[in-house]
């Protein structure tokens, strides 16, 4: 006699179809619910930053007005230097004239020396 072919510990094939709906209407409300939740999150994130945006808009202001006013006060602070500059060089010039001219050298040499 010749043997079946394939196990014969089979497992009955599930009939109910009531149970396997109810669990997968399940898992699809959970679904629903974390879809629901991560829109609302990214709602959320949409408008906090929309309202970053705008807060964006009066800090650039604000730095562009520090950039002005730092570019005037370096401006202020290179004049200062060059008027020091130039009043330093001013009063070296008339010490070293005295000198010259307390050590009894002539003006014309005085006048050839500063050239």
């Amino acid at each position: 006699m010749a043997r079946t072919k394939g196990s014969k510990n089979r497992i009955a094939a599930s009939t109910d179809f009531d149970a396997q709906i109810a669990k997968l209407q399940k898992d699809k409300a959970m679904l629903e619910e974390v879809f629901s939740k991560t829109v609302a999150h990214i709602e959320e994130l949409k408008t906090d930053i929309k309202s970053l945006r705008e807060s964006l808009k009066p800090q650039k202001a604000e730095i562009k007005q520090t950039e002005k006013e730092i570019a005037k006060l370096e401006a202020k602070k290179a004049a200062a230097e060059a008027k020091a500059a130039e009043k330093a060089k001013k009063t070296e010039t008339e010490s070293v004239v005295k000198k010259l001219l307390a050590s009894g050298v002539s003006a014309d040499e005085i006048l050839a020396k500063l050239k």
